[in-house]
């Protein structure tokens, strides 16, 4: 998802998420939540259509929503964000009464609503949708042009929501089963939306319709219009499932340049097929879309906005060298397409399930191209970054993400559980397993953790407690007397019971398993002067040796 900014490199707002301290209001509720109006139907497939005027910055169009009755029926909920404006709300050939609740639209059916029935509503509107200034964080429409002149229009909404622009069901935990993208510009303009393009309509009013039908679950923050003077170039991929389509959208101004970047989508394909498992949408294909903001996770029409550049715009997040070999939003963005769009988190709360493993997967990915140790390295410096200053996981129900500190803790949160786990190809078989298992789904963090946990054989529900829900890195205090290591995790939640590995000498290891209780064991460091840990856990380590008293424990292990 939108990559986290690091105010070192750029002035541009820092990601939005930090842990929201002030009281949640009525409208975050019936936007976060699966409210009653919500929670009786099942959204089946979503027929939107857009007409996109440059010439005032606005918007109209219908979206047609195909629903299965799962519940006893009842006022329905559709969202759509002011100040656009619903024109009329339609079933079965009949306008529909509805009421605002704020950003949402209150329906009253009148049809029978038969549990099991599948049913339509379909909602008119129009107006000029949220503008995005700083795309991706803030969310909206990008009306922009391109270095020649040409004009250039994007959305990018996944923290404000789908509903900034179109009308749905705008909850990440339920997703349509298909949905059709017919998106109308300007000519010369074309469109590049999610799925595959069926058909190319002529208006005869100077404005040609696109249209693109995505043959998959989407998350409504996925949906995606890009708009502009894009060049076309298309190849294909052997994978695990078959033969993937590639289709690569630049402006025309840069095809030439976009042909050497893009050649790095294959092994990072092939990279991530490896350790996660087929690409999800091989019905849909894959593509890259060149955009005016950084990138985003579009599902099957990635955004790219790296200019070219290898790291993140030309700058290393982890401050080893390694980011610098690959270009982070090609990487990171199509890694969503495994973490976030394969899965989904059903509530932002949840959003570490997106962007922990998919920063991980940049650790992957460095290790496809050298060795374990090097991706574990670019992994390691991203602690750097952290800031340690709110949980990782936010509060639920009202739309609220967690810390930013999902992408760098979280990845290393990942590397430090593979340590535990000590298996590579068990940790490997663990990740595949994770997408197999809710192929298509949306998920809650619990049941990933405890996925995690049951296939590892270990009860990780602390250590996920103690990364997730504090900020406090665990402490390993110890003392050395002789040949006797005493040992214990300070700084930590109740409980926390976390195995690490200590060094025993320069080629040898051994797990110790400490409490918050001092415990004791035999040790030789075959000659050497140090005591250490493993380094790919993230923690923290303190040597007690003759001290009096035990001090406080440090609250950041940066």
């Amino acid at each position: 998802m939108r990559a986290f900014l690091l105010a070192t490199f750029l002035t541009i707002p820092a990601l939005a998420g930090a842990q929201d301290t002030t009281t949640f209001t009525h409208a975050d509720t019936i936007r976060g939540s699966v409210t009653p109006e919500r929670a009786w139907w099942d959204a089946g497939f979503y027929d939107l259509h857009i007409r996109v005027s440059p010439a005032d910055s606005s918007i109209s169009g219908w979206n047609g929503i195909t629903y299965t009755v799962r519940g006893a029926p009842r006022a329905m909920q559709v969202d759509l964000r002011l100040p656009l404006v619903a024109d009329s709300a339609v079933q079965d050939g009949q306008k529909l009464a509805f009421h605002r609740d704020g950003d949402a639209l209150i329906i009253t059916l009148t049809a029978a609503q038969a549990a099991g029935a599948q049913k339509t509503v379909t909602v008119y509107y129009h107006g000029k949708p949220p503008v995005a200034k700083h795309a991706p964080w803030d969310g909206g429409f990008v009306w922009a042009h391109d270095s020649v002149g040409n004009p250039w229009i994007v959305t990018a909404v996944e923290g404000i929501g789908a509903s900034a622009y179109w009308p749905t069901k705008d909850s990440w935990a339920d997703e349509p089963d298909s949905q059709r993208v017919a998106i109308t510009v300007p000519n010369p303009m074309m469109d590049v939306s999610n799925g595959r393009l069926r058909r190319t309509l002529p208006n005869g009013d100077g404005t040609t319709t696109y249209e693109w039908f995505v043959a998959n679950p989407i998350n409504g923050y996925d949906v995606t219009v890009n708009a502009g003077s894009y060049a076309h170039a298309s190849s294909t991929y052997a994978g695990e499932a078959g033969t993937l389509t590639l289709d690569f959208y630049p402006l025309a101004i840069h095809a030439d340049t976009a042909r050497v970047q893009f050649e790095q989508v294959r092994p990072m394909l092939q990279c991530f097929e490896h350790w996660f498992g087929p690409y999800p949408w091989y019905a849909d294909g894959y593509k890259l879309v060149e955009t005016p903001h950084l990138g985003m996770e579009h599902q099957s029409a990635v955004a790219y906005g790296n200019h070219y550049k290898n790291g993140y715009l030309g700058h290393d997040l982890s401050h080893t060298g390694l980011g610098m070999q690959w270009d982070y939003i090609i990487v990171h963005e199509s890694a969503h397409e495994w973490w976030g769009n394969n899965i989904t988190a059903k509530d932002p709360a949840d959003m570490w399930v997106h962007e922990s493993f998919a920063s991980y997967a940049e650790g992957i990915y460095t290790e496809c191209q050298h060795d374990a140790a090097a991706g574990a390295t670019y992994i390691r410096g991203l602690r750097m970054n952290i800031e340690n200053d709110a949980p990782v996981i936010g509060h639920f129900g009202v739309n609220n993400e967690g810390s930013g500190d999902m992408y760098y803790k979280g990845a290393n949160m990942l590397l430090t559980i593979r340590q535990i786990v000590g298996n590579d190809e068990k940790w490997r078989g663990i990740l595949r397993g994770l997408q197999k298992t809710f192929w298509h789904q949306t998920v809650t963090g619990q049941q990933v953790r405890d996925y995690i946990s049951a296939q590892a054989g270990v009860d990780l529900s602390k250590v996920f407690e103690q990364y997730l829900t504090t900020t406090k890195i665990p402490v390993l205090q110890y003392k050395l007397a002789g040949s006797t290591l005493s040992y214990r995790w300070a700084n930590v939640v109740p409980g926390f019971d976390m195995p690490i590995r200590i060094a025993t000498s320069d080629t040898a290891w051994q797990v110790v398993k400490p409490r918050e209780q001092w415990q004791t064991t035999k040790v030789s460091f075959g000659g050497r002067a140090g005591f250490r840990v493993d380094e790919n856990y993230y923690v923290t380590t303190e040597n007690m040796t003759g001290a009096a008293a035990t001090p406080a424990a440090p609250s950041s292990g940066r």
